[in-house]
């Protein structure tokens, strides 16, 4: 939505939908059509027609629109009721006190980005697999109504499963915090997983095969830090991150990993990375010293290794996961150590002074 051409627009109800102003009802006819029965509605309100529908500010409605991650449409009548009723709940919990305005803002960008994702991943695999083969003399659009109109309810019933399970979870591990400041700046273990010679695989596979590869490194590193109790914060393509609320999770996981990516032929080397510390998260992502630790550990680890920090190799000794010192173990003693740590050599890192990284190895191993 843009506020521009609102100067001078009608100051009455809402125009009803003609057919025939703004000239934005051309194009391609299916595509239309496959618009409305995605949407539930067909196109009815021109931006400012829809924030006054609405009952919120031109300026608000834009906010809200850019935020969910749309370019703006001018005055073409584009919306439908859907929109309108979105901008009315959205503005209804600021009306209520139960989100401030930037709030707001943020859970529409929030929602927006995770969704668009979605949104490109079931379109660009998943309808494009059950288009295949064509059946004769249809086109793939043609054939995608008929697919769309079969998949989208059960594909929006299993969505709001899988968010209210995620919201559970996510609001399990909040309320689990010790006091306020810990539910915003928290402490937690954060690891990367980084696949070595990436760019020099780039120049050399093709892209399909470049492409599967991605995927196979990102389903598998998605499946392996979910079952073992972590949670994927973001794949970037070579590279995952991903966090757990112990330092034993995340060692679990980091090792986990690098044993899976080892017994896979078609996998280059990995090397991962883990620090532990207080997180600030944001909109599903986590920032702060610790999360640049944890990368810069994962850029110095060598081939198909683990390096922790200091704080992460405290943790797994003061939860008895790891012995102080190898020393400390008496021969054919130690067995409920999980993990053994071997401190190697100080090194200067850019931005973060000395560290003196750790390699985390499975103990016995």
């Amino acid at each position: 939505m843009t506020a521009d051409g609102v100067e001078g627009a009608a100051t009455g109800g809402v125009e009803e939908y003609d057919g025939d102003e703004g000239g934005d009802e051309g194009g391609d006819p299916i595509a239309l059509q496959l618009e409305a029965l995605i949407l539930g509605a067909e196109r009815r309100y021109t931006p400012f027609q829809a924030a006054r529908a609405a009952g919120v500010s031109m300026d608000l409605a834009s906010r809200f629109w850019r935020a969910m991650g749309f370019a703006d449409i001018g005055q073409a009548r584009a919306l439908t009721e859907a929109d309108v009723l979105a901008l009315r709940r959205l503005a209804g919990l600021v009306e209520a006190g139960l989100l401030s305005e930037p709030m707001a803002v943020q859970v529409a960008r929030s929602t927006g980005q995770t969704t668009a994702r979605l949104a490109d991943w079931q379109i660009d695999s998943f309808l494009e697999g059950l288009t295949e083969p064509q059946e004769p003399g249809m086109t793939r659009t043609e054939i995608t109504y008929p697919l769309v109109e079969l998949l989208l309810p059960e594909l929006e019933e299993f969505l709001i499963y899988v968010w209210r399970r995620q919201l559970a979870a996510a609001t399990g591990r909040v309320v689990q915090a010790q006091d306020d400041a810990e539910m915003v700046d928290r402490r937690l273990a954060v690891g990367f997983a980084d696949l070595v010679g990436f760019t020099r695989l780039t120049r050399r596979l093709e892209e399909e095969e470049l492409g599967e590869l991605v995927e196979a490194f990102e389903t598998t590193a998605a499946d392996l830090v979910a079952a073992h109790g972590g949670r994927l914060i973001k794949t970037l393509g070579d590279e995952v991150l991903y966090s757990a609320d112990d330092a034993g999770t995340a060692a679990e996981i980091g090792l986990r990993l690098i044993e899976t990516m080892t017994h896979d032929e078609t996998m280059p080397e990995l090397r991962v990375g883990i620090a532990f510390g207080t997180v600030t998260t944001r909109m599903g992502d986590v920032f702060g010293t610790t999360v640049n630790l944890a990368s810069r550990l994962t850029s110095i680890a060598p081939k198909d290794a683990v390096l922790v920090d200091q704080a992460l190799a405290e943790e797994l000794t003061r939860s008895g996961e790891a012995p102080k010192s190898e020393a400390e173990v008496e021969e054919g003693a130690g067995n409920g150590y999980r993990f053994a740590l071997q401190p190697m050599w100080q090194r200067p890192v850019r931005g973060l002074g000395m560290v003196e990284p750790w390699l985390l190895r499975r103990r016995g191993g």
